[in-house]
């Protein structure tokens, strides 16, 4: 299987959807309250949709009423990758997969309500579902 960090933006726009490209590898956002799984609460496990890594589990989900999928953890700390973005006139926390260097989303430290304390924003587009009823 070919390593998904040595892939070429063609092979890229062969694999993903157009508005998955414009978000996963041109750090793009989808407009809130428009994703797949802003209001999805099923129990199982969130994957990268570029490389399939399993980023985040659906008991970590809630609804922070921001108009995209929030979590408070990822799966485990090395299934993502964190990096200042100052674009947009902002100082925010980018949030990338370490499976496959695309862009996710962003992290905020604006979640008391969580035992973290943090909220992975994430848009949809960038995520695939597995319910865990599947796997029984």
């Amino acid at each position: 299987m070919t390593d998904p960090k040595k892939l070429s933006n063609e092979e890229w726009r062969e694999k993903l959807t157009p508005e998955q490209y414009a978000v996963l590898r041109e750090q793009g956002t989808e407009r809130p309250y428009t994703g797949e799984y802003d209001q999805h609460y099923d129990s199982g496990t969130y994957s990268c949709a570029a490389c399939g890594m399993e980023l985040f589990e659906s008991e970590t989900k809630f609804n922070s009423r921001c108009g995209w999928p929030a979590f408070y953890a990822a799966q485990a700390e090395d299934r993502v990758n964190l990096h200042s973005d100052t674009t947009l006139g902002m100082v925010r926390t980018e949030v990338t997969c370490a499976g496959c260097d695309s862009h996710l989303g962003h992290i905020f430290d604006d979640a008391p309500q969580t035992p973290t304390g943090q909220r992975y924003c994430i848009n949809s587009v960038c995520l695939n579902f597995t319910s865990h009823a599947d796997n029984a």
